[in-house]
């Protein structure tokens, strides 16, 4: 495949790497097998203690160096890092659609995302600012600044295998830390790819050793890093089960830790909504990626008056939905990632059955030509209650839920009664609604969208959610604070020495 070739991808690839030099390992083999047509694409050596040990210690070094650029300098390494992504943005989008399984214009627009946190952090580079305040002691003048970390440790997940890398990485680095990424082991070639495009970058620009870090393994190196008090932050992405694990060992030896965990989010549709926006908002939603979104639409919360005739239009929508290869640009809804993930969907289906759910399109696994991986499964909606155990759980395939509502706060308060809290939606056309669903009353969510879905997010806002999702926030906005420590500055310049609330201490 010429995607493979173009981004250097070999039949077996070193798995550990300090940006310049790719380290020995007597780590395990990971096999990539594609969900798209159950192939083989690759094989990677593992990092084990002694590789990752030489990856942390190289990129202490590195910031050493690293943090002493001026920031500005830094960004112009990230500008160029956006630059070459432009030109790889074909083979590493369909890179991305092949070993994830998700369309490829939804691969070609996880690389965009790639290219716009490239320029997102350019700006920022030269506007790493902080506040000036007035002392209460003459001749005071107090400030407060932002310095680097150090190492900041990222692990991602399988469905957005390159830009939520990208997100962390290109902040941390105009902000003066250094990386290290454990990309997930179900997508480790993605990882392999964009280790290889920043080398070609940072090669050109005498960038020190160490300042981007690669060790893929599997759950053992996210334990080595969110262990390890050499590295200030952990930034982890995957489910709220991982996070848990990952914050309760930062928190331990007293670290910071950026959590972006699972969501189960819920679009209220409302009597005034227009029902054209809500059914391509709440498709998509549903089925984009296969369900393998954390802002994956996962209830739809119906006003009775419109309930019936939605759910018809609904059913009839997903009858039109095509299934099959990503790659082939006129599908719909590609695999799911892996074996394991379609026992997850059926298992699911079934308890919610056995809880009482009705299912208006029912699910399954689809087989015969085309299907050969055995990762290909319909998407399926059935009426539920919200507090069925299944529904409180977040079930990363496509199922969608469907409950109706009578009044608007017996809406927010479905859709706020569920332990997750990342994307939430309301479909209206009434201000007043609008308003309420966006205030103190409203969403418990980080993410709260009016008339449009829950999946999708601009790289200008800050990403992330509350409750078991993590309270995390990377991307926009002030995402960049969470990369850097807070310091306050107060300067005299007298000849003397006042203290605060007038106190004396005369020698």
């Amino acid at each position: 495949m010429d995607f493979l070739k173009a981004l250097q991808i070999q039949a077996k690839n070193p798995g550990v790497s300090t940006g310049k030099n790719w380290i020995k390992s007597t780590g395990s083999d990971i096999s990539s097998f594609s969900p798209v047509d159950g192939q083989l694409i690759g094989t990677i050596k593992a990092a084990d203690a002694a590789s990752y040990e030489k990856t942390v210690q190289t990129a202490r070094e590195a910031f050493a160096e690293w943090h002493l650029w001026p920031a500005p300098k830094r960004g112009e390494i990230v500008r160029q890092l956006g630059e070459e992504l432009r030109k790889c943005k074909e083979p590493l989008g369909k890179l991305v659609s092949y070993e994830m399984g998700k369309s490829l214009q939804e691969g070609m627009g996880e690389v965009q995302e790639m290219i716009d946190i490239c320029d997102f952090a350019v700006g920022l580079s030269r506007q790493l600012h902080g506040l000036t305040m007035h002392s209460e002691r003459p001749g005071h003048r107090m400030y407060e600044q932002y310095h680097p970390l150090g190492v900041v440790g990222i692990i991602s997940a399988f469905n957005f295998p390159v830009a939520v890398w990208s997100w962390n990485s290109m902040l941390a680095w105009v902000c003066g830390d250094v990386c290290i990424w454990k990309p997930s082991e179900k997508t480790p070639l993605c990882g392999i790819a964009c280790q290889k495009i920043v080398e070609r970058v940072f090669k050109k620009n005498n960038v020190p050793e160490g300042v981007s870090c690669l060790v893929t393994g599997g759950r053992e190196v996210g334990e080595w890093m969110s262990n390890d008090t050499r590295v200030p932050l952990v930034s982890a992405t995957g489910s709220t089960r991982m996070g848990k694990a990952v914050g309760a060992a930062v928190a331990a030896r007293m670290g910071k830790s950026l959590l972006e965990l699972g969501g189960n989010n819920a679009i209220i549709i409302s009597q005034h909504a227009d029902l054209q926006i809500a059914m391509v908002a709440a498709t998509f939603g549903a089925v984009g990626t296969a369900g393998q979104r954390c802002t994956t639409t996962r209830r739809l919360i119906i006003h009775e008056k419109i309930y019936n005739k939605f759910k018809e239009k609904l059913v009839h929508a997903y009858k039109q939905l095509k299934i099959g290869n990503p790659l082939n640009e006129k599908n719909h809804v590609g695999p799911l990632i892996d074996q394991d993930a379609v026992k997850m969907y059926l298992g699911a289906i079934e308890s919610c059955k056995a809880e009482g759910g009705k299912f208006l399109v029912e699910g399954g696994v689809l087989k015969g030509k085309g299907y050969e991986s055995g990762c290909y499964v319909k998407p399926c909606i059935a009426e539920a209650k919200n507090h069925f155990s299944i529904v409180q759980h977040e079930t990363f395939a496509p199922i969608l839920y469907i409950m109706k509502y009578k009044t608007l706060e017996e809406a927010i308060a479905l859709q706020n009664g569920v332990p997750q809290g990342l994307s939430s939606s309301i479909i209206t056309n009434n201000l007043q609604e609008a308003e309420t669903f966006l205030s103190h009353a409203g969403s418990d969510c980080g993410i709260a969208n009016v008339n449009i879905g829950t999946s999708g997010a601009e790289i200008g806002g800050a990403f992330g959610g509350e409750k078991e999702t993590g309270g995390g926030r990377e991307s926009g906005s002030d995402a960049w604070k969470v990369y850097m420590r807070r310091q306050t500055n107060t300067i005299n310049y007298t000849d003397k020495l006042p203290l605060a609330q007038g106190i004396r201490f005369d020698l």
